[in-house]
């Protein structure tokens, strides 16, 4: 046991440019390695400002072994003296290869990049720049997510971004689809704008104005002048409703809404000198708003009756039924006049007796629109007559409805033909 311990098997392997020199199981002496900043011993070479590790490794006196340790010294040194020995490229052909991948772009550019890490926070995107550039969480989408995954982003997707911030703290480059989706977003509002189009919108709060819907992924804003008569704000909340745009701008991030106009465009049974039935929903001096169908028409106070009227609070309550006649419709401001008056059998009756009056609705607007027929057939006789007589030629009248023609004190300037 003593001989054993005597004996320090020892297996040294030291490899310096890729020449290995080995000694398994020796039994003769202890590995000694010098490195500048030990206990050892070290050399410094002035020219390359690095060290030069002299290692010397007690295998014994062999010759073989100092001949393999001079080699493996002379490629140490060689590698520090000239490191691009044996490459296929100058330094300088290499500095052009990078440069024409050079990440160059600017903040507002889009740019297409990779996935290749996501985390709680946001995801690492790859797009050519020195480092990977980051896409926050509350860039990843126009709707708000609670991890990045929801937005459609994993390891290994291409997406285009746009390019918010040149760099963090960490020298990255900042990315976003928020701004991209934005863009897209108000594009296609002012698409459906143009188009008149009915969309959908959900009610996400209240304030003193009107409501706050989302539409297209933009938050928009509906007045209570156009909003519909048939439900409160507490029961709009979280519903969608129809709506129609009344105006688009970007630039101003205004983008205002109308309820009311989304379903007075569909209510076909408005025409003019129809009878729709109603129910009183605010009354106010000037007269009342009348729910008709989902959509409030207003019955001034002009037209309840033809006897004068001081105070409308002593017709018309609020939550009364009663049956009106459609006076003009403005499709453009979603406004819809209405009449009891026309219905009068006798001047007054509404106040005295509104049950024949709503009797006799159907048949008073029928006797109301033959005379509006005979004033539209008079007014194209006077200018066939006017034309033959000073032999030129005038624009054709317009219907019932046209402009400037009035009957009764009252302006008929959204009426249609009741030919039609």
């Amino acid at each position: 046991m003593a001989a054993v311990a005597s004996q320090q098997l020892i297996s040294c392997a030291v490899s310096i440019n890729g020449l290995v020199v080995a000694r398994p199981n020796s039994s003769v002496g202890v590995a000694n390695c010098c490195f500048m900043g030990s206990r050892m011993l070290g050399e410094t070479w002035p020219s390359s400002g690095l060290h030069k590790v002299n290692c010397a490794i007690a295998l014994g006196k062999s010759k073989a072994n100092d001949s393999l340790l001079a080699q493996a010294n002379e490629r140490w040194k060689r590698v520090i003296d000239n490191p691009l020995e044996g490459l296929s490229f100058s330094p300088e052909e290499f500095t052009e290869a990078v440069s024409r991948f050079e990440f160059n772009y600017e903040i507002g550019d889009t740019v297409k990049g990779i996935v290749f890490l996501t985390e709680s926070n946001g995801a690492l995107i790859e797009v050519g720049s020195k480092a990977p550039a980051y896409l926050p969480l509350a860039e990843g989408s126009i709707h708000r997510l609670k991890h990045i995954d929801e937005a459609g982003l994993y390891p290994g997707v291409e997406e285009e971004f746009r390019i918010i911030r040149n760099d963090d703290d960490n020298g990255r480059v900042i990315l976003s689809i928020r701004k991209l989706q934005y863009d897209i977003a108000w594009e296609r509002c002012r698409q459906l704008q143009a188009e008149d189009a009915v969309v959908k919108g959900k009610v996400i709060a209240d304030n003193r104005g009107g409501v706050v819907v989302m539409v297209e992924g933009l938050r928009g804003f509906v007045p209570f002048s156009q909003m519909s008569s048939r439900s409160s704000r507490e029961e709009l909340l979280q519903q969608e409703i129809p709506l129609k745009f009344l105006e688009v701008d970007e630039e101003q991030t205004r983008l205002v809404m109308s309820h009311r106009k989304a379903l007075v465009d569909n209510q076909t049974s408005l025409v003019i000198g129809s009878v729709v039935e109603g129910i009183v929903q605010t009354v106010k001096p000037y007269g009342a708003f009348i729910d008709i169908g989902g959509v409030s028409g207003l019955l001034h106070i002009s037209q309840i009756s033809h006897d004068r009227i001081a105070n409308v609070d002593n017709v018309l309550s609020q939550g009364d039924k009663l049956k009106v006649m459609v006076l003009s419709h403005d499709r453009d401001r979603g406004r819809i006049s209405l009449s009891t008056k026309k219905l009068e059998p006798t001047p007054g009756d509404m106040l005295r007796n509104p049950a024949l009056v709503y009797e006799k609705a159907e048949e008073m607007a029928q006797t109301f629109r033959r005379r509006i027929s005979q004033v539209e057939a008079m007014a194209r006789a006077e200018v066939l007559r006017m034309q033959q007589e000073e032999t030129f030629e005038l624009p054709a009248v317009t219907p019932i409805g046209g402009q400037g023609l009035i009957f009764d004190g009252l302006e008929l300037t959204s009426m249609t033909s009741t030919e039609e």
